[in-house]
């Protein structure tokens, strides 16, 4: 069992002045992976930090399995983490990199090549004890880090954007081994990163962060379908955010009209790409298509310069120039930073 539960913390810089994290509380069950999306500044790297014993909380407290860490270093944890940078030593073969913590508990050297060549098996690379790290591809130096926290058995394991000096295949190739690994050790794991292609494919939940706040925390599928306001709409994946008027329960922007049940004031329409249709009409003019072979991306322009993005099934079915009209058939209304409607489709 690993519970890890973080409660109203709160992380202060430069004597108060810049909230990191302000009040945010979450607890991450066992086994549970729960991924920490945000943009540059969010506090999501901060929260990990402390986490692990890099950065002390201002306020609030930190429990493992109910014991109280909050102001215990690192050493004194019982979390590994991996940095965005590898953090390994050059002057260190492999098998020296992941063997250094397990000699400083004074495990006996039988234990230690045991444990040592069972991890380098786990993370896909059994044999490579003797390479030295520079000679490792970025790749493989990014499972040899995995395998360094790994093999001194953390109840928490903590990934600091992990991936995020990878070329995109290599990406997809190591987050799907590592959720691999995860799933198998059961491990409970926080993760952080600022791509939502990773936040969607590893998590179990994902907490959206902002200034330092949590600003919504759900399973992926129910992220992704129901944002419950308008920048995590916004933040997750493509989302066209119409600010208009609603009227009579008519919403209005230029010549885009769309039935919304709700009182009359501003409001801000979210619609998916693949949630908006189109038709012959004169709405709008197609800007441009973009052929993705197994769909197709048509950007079409409102008079007053506003661009909406619509998925279709066949993009030669359409033409730049085109005056065409738009259909959604799912969207959501915001109104004050909160939902205030979500279309029968859209749940």
């Amino acid at each position: 069992m690993a519970v890890l539960e973080i409660q109203n913390v709160t992380k202060t810089f430069g004597s108060g002045s810049v909230r990191a994290v302000d009040d945010f509380s979450l607890t991450v069950g066992d086994g549970e992976l729960v991924c920490l999306l945000g943009p540059s500044g969010s506090g999501k790297s901060t929260l990990l930090r402390m986490v692990g014993g890099f950065e002390t909380p201002t306020g609030g407290s930190i429990r493992i399995d109910g014991d109280d860490v909050t102001k215990a270093p690192p050493e004194k944890r019982p979390t590994g983490m991996v940095f965005q940078s590898h953090a390994l030593w050059t002057h260190m073969n492999v098998f020296k990199n992941l063997a250094f913590g397990l000699k400083l508990r004074r495990l006996p050297p039988e234990e230690i090549k045991r444990r040592v060549e069972a991890i380098l098996e786990l993370v896909g690379l059994p044999g490579y004890g003797t390479r030295l790290t520079h000679q490792l591809s970025g790749g493989q130096q990014q499972r040899v880090a995995l395998a360094r926290s790994l093999v001194l058995e953390p109840k928490i394991l903590l990934l600091d954007e992990p991936f995020a000096s990878l070329d995109q295949h290599l990406r997809e190739r190591l987050r799907e081994e590592v959720r691999d690994i995860q799933q198998r050790l059961k491990i409970t794991t926080l993760f952080v990163t600022h791509g939502q292609d990773e936040a969607l494919a590893m998590a179990d939940r994902i907490v959206v962060m902002r200034d330092g706040k949590m600003e919504q925390v759900a399973a992926p599928d129910t992220l992704y379908r129901e944002p419950q306001t308008p920048f995590v709409a916004g933040f997750i994946g493509t989302m066209n955010l119409a600010e208009g008027v609603v009227s009579d329960g008519t919403f209005t922007r230029g010549p885009f009209t769309m039935p919304v049940p709700v009182g009359d004031g501003a409001a801000i329409l979210a619609v998916r790409p693949e949630a908006l249709g189109l038709a012959p009409g004169g709405m709008g003019d197609i800007h441009r298509v973009t052929d993705f072979g197994t769909h197709g991306i048509v950007d079409v322009d409102l008079p007053d310069g506003f661009r909406f993005k619509a998925m279709v099934p066949e993009a030669r079915e359409w033409k730049a120039g085109q005056k065409v009209d738009l259909k959604p058939r799912a969207f959501s209304a915001y109104r004050d930073n909160a939902v205030i409607y979500r279309s029968q489709a859209a749940s």
